[in-house]
């Protein structure tokens, strides 16, 4: 993206996000590591991509006009990036988001103009007490109110498979072996690999699944702490046969290794980066020598600063990292 040039708004910046070779994490490896980080966008994650294809896609249709009422079911990423689209162009926005979902999320929503409704996180996505169930029940009282529903819009899938996957093609020159995503919507893990099993044929996609999901096989279990990824049910945005390699993943190792992305290679990303570096390790123990991974980094730590970020927040879950086992120790001199 060329920055050299004023843009019309914060909008016209979504996209184009900076590739980036992994170094110590990838010491000792068969492998090369490379880190798609769309915490670059400007919402501070991936999902601002289609965030602004569904608005600008349903303004094309007619569906939407500036001054209708916004409804969306979310974890948080998608209403950032559908708050900063709609501040922009003149929306009301409800989102509608689970208990766990972090503070930060909500003040960020707020400061956007977005309303928030908090529902119960252990609620199944066809209870009437759920995200789902509470948007339709706002949608059938609000005048002018629309659900773009990421979880079925074909625009979430096709955001990524014009825009995402033709990046990593392009960043990579053509040259990967294995991508690896975090599952939630699916939208983002099915555009892209729909691009790459076109241009580069021979590309495995691996997903990277929380414990207690259902998406890659098995019965959902209890509610797991990384947010944004897995569900107990099947999106219509996700098509599970674009997956070649499932990888279970759990919120200890997850949080080890999002922490040890943002202190050993300065990358300031979010929980799920860890679930999908955690299914990086696994794949890269069926490398023989010279294999290319492209990992996506969704989002920042901005949304977790009192998450997993805080030591306090980590030894209350249960969750303390290796860093926190085996602190460095240097001395700073007198003054």
């Amino acid at each position: 993206m060329n920055h050299l040039h004023p843009y019309a708004n914060i909008l016209q910046t979504v996209g184009q996000t900076p590739m980036v070779r992994l170094n110590k994490m990838a010491e000792g490896l068969p492998c090369e590591i490379f880190a798609k980080c769309e915490y670059f966008n400007p919402g501070g994650s991936v999902k601002d991509r289609i965030a602004v294809r569904m608005i600008e896609q349903a303004e094309k249709s007619g569906r939407i006009k500036p001054g209708d009422t916004l409804i969306e079911a979310t974890s948080g990423n998608t209403g950032i990036g559908l708050a900063m689209a709609a501040a922009v162009k003149g929306y009301r926005l409800i989102i509608c988001m689970p208990m766990k979902m972090s503070m930060e999320k909500q003040n960020i929503l707020e400061a956007l103009g977005a309303k928030i409704i908090r529902t119960r996180t252990e609620a199944r996505f066809d209870e009437p007490d759920s995200l789902f169930g509470i948007a339709r029940k706002l949608q059938a009282k609000i005048p002018n109110s629309h659900i773009l529903d990421q979880y079925a819009n074909p625009d979430n899938i096709q955001a990524h498979y014009d825009g995402t996957g033709e990046e990593i093609v392009a960043q990579m020159g053509g040259r990967l072996d294995y991508f690896v995503g975090g599952v939630g919507t699916g939208g983002t893990i099915t555009g892209i690999a729909r691009k790459l099993k076109e241009k580069v044929p021979n590309c495995k996609i691996v997903g990277a699944d929380p414990e207690g999901s259902i998406l890659s096989g098995g019965e959902p279990g209890p509610s797991y702490k990384v947010e944004g990824i897995g569900y107990d049910f099947f999106p219509e945005s996700f098509d599970p046969k674009c997956i070649d390699m499932w990888v279970r993943t759990n919120d200890k190792v997850s949080f080890d290794l999002a922490m040890r992305l943002i202190r050993e290679e300065g990358l300031l990303c979010g929980g799920s980066s860890g679930s999908a570096m955690q299914a990086v390790y696994e794949v890269a123990k069926k490398c023989k020598g010279g294999e290319r991974i492209v990992v996506l980094i969704p989002d920042s730590i901005r949304n977790y600063m009192s998450k997993h970020l805080s030591r306090e927040w980590r030894e209350a879950n249960g969750m303390l990292t290796h860093l926190d086992m085996n602190p460095e120790h240097w001395d700073i001199p007198a003054l």
